[in-house]
């Protein structure tokens, strides 16, 4: 009988995530900011020590929030690296900034804090480092730096939720983090986000901002007797219902590392021959990382490499896909005056990426199945 076709990513149902929608159902009350929301919101300030944790719609729209709370003026300069999804510098655009790209590091993949410097000019406002498959940036040096020039940082934490750099926590580091719980992220309720606010000055506002402006919070805690608009915003809150989905996945966090971990070590240890044969690399995670186990990918040798493995992966039903191309050499960034050449690490790493499946549901027999069928490949 044959395989039945491996998806890329398959969401799945960890704890109580049935059993809290229906909860939420129940209630009556299933629009933002409600009991859901705010246990989501409550467990993750706990658990990672930050000020204040606002769910919302997406991480897209976290970043959004971030560039609203620094008052990003057309003409200013945010730096993001070139290697990252589009969300990351449209949120600055938006605003009007003018976007630069940085290059990424070989190893890890993240923003290049040694190109840094040669990026900064007085009209520079913030660095964006994205924790690219969950391993964290070199954040002391970064945040040194930022520190010099009186830079925010905002993190881009989209991939590392429960990561760690040289102990701490990723997503505490700079003025704001941002979280994504998209249908691919290892904590997922299908479509939403999360500011974390690290620096107290910012919180209030932030809570604004997310209420369309409005200082709708401060009424529902009672320390106003009306609300009204009173700044800029949008609609940024996430349902309850899908708070109550993500919920019951926050409360398994442990157990959904720990299946990744699993999964990501034997990927690992059961490829790292065939990669050295062929010339291919596999990621790489500094030893001061705890990294969150995100995905595993494979750096092919060259493009024609990539393309070939993964119609060959296609054929024996593996669904495995490349990553981002580079922003710099976006249609919609030549304005920003990207050329080839400018960031060549990300060049080449996006000719040559290819990640593998990897989701909580993933049984041992799938894997083994990926597994063979990538060791069968030859170039």
């Amino acid at each position: 009988m044959a395989q039945p076709p491996i998806p890329f990513n398959h969401s799945a149902v960890v704890g109580a995530e049935y059993d809290y929608i229906r909860e939420a159902m129940s209630s009556g009350q299933i629009a933002g900011d409600r009991t859901f929301s705010r246990k989501c919101q409550a467990m993750l300030e706990e658990v990672l020590g930050v000020r204040r944790t606002l769910v919302t719609t997406s991480c897209t729209h976290a970043l959004e929030m971030a560039a609203l709370l620094l008052d990003i003026q057309p003409g200013d300069e945010v730096i993001v690296p070139s290697f990252t999804f589009v969300s990351t510098a449209n949120a600055f655009a938006l605003r009007g900034a003018r976007l630069v790209f940085g290059d990424v590091r070989a190893d890890t993949l993240n923003l290049d804090e040694s190109k840094l410097p040669a990026l900064i000019t007085p009209r520079t406002r913030a660095i964006v480092p994205v924790h690219y498959a969950g391993v964290g940036c070199e954040m002391d040096a970064i945040s040194a730096l930022a520190g010099r020039h009186s830079l925010a940082v905002v993190e881009d934490n989209a991939h590392g939720l429960f990561g760690k750099y040289r102990g701490r926590w990723l997503g505490t580091f700079g003025s704001f983090a941002t979280q994504s719980f998209h249908e691919t992220k290892n904590i997922t309720c299908g479509e939403g986000g999360a500011l974390l606010v690290n620096d107290p000055r910012y919180v209030e506002r932030a809570e604004i901002i997310r209420e369309k402006g409005t200082n709708r919070t401060r009424f529902f805690r009672g320390e106003v007797d009306k609300y009204s608009w009173v700044d800029l915003g949008s609609s940024y809150v996430m349902s309850d219902v899908l708070a109550a989905f993500l919920f019951g996945q926050l409360e398994k966090w442990r157990e959904v590392q720990a299946k990744r971990r699993t999964l990501w070590d034997r990927y690992e240890a059961a490829l790292a021959a065939w990669a050295a044969k062929l010339g291919a690399r596999p990621p790489i995670v500094p030893a001061h990382c705890e990294q969150a186990y995100h995905m595993y990918y494979l750096l092919l040798p060259n493009l024609a490499m990539r393309t070939a493995l993964i119609a060959h992966l296609k054929s024996r039903g593996v669904m495995a896909v490349f990553h981002y191309q580079p922003l710099h050499l976006s249609e919609f960034a030549r304005r920003w005056g990207g050329r080839p050449g400018d960031c060549p690490v990300t060049e080449s790493a996006s000719d040559r990426l290819l990640r593998l499946p990897l989701f909580f549901s993933m049984t041992e027999d799938q894997q083994k199945h990926v597994i063979e069928s990538v060791t069968t490949f030859r170039s």
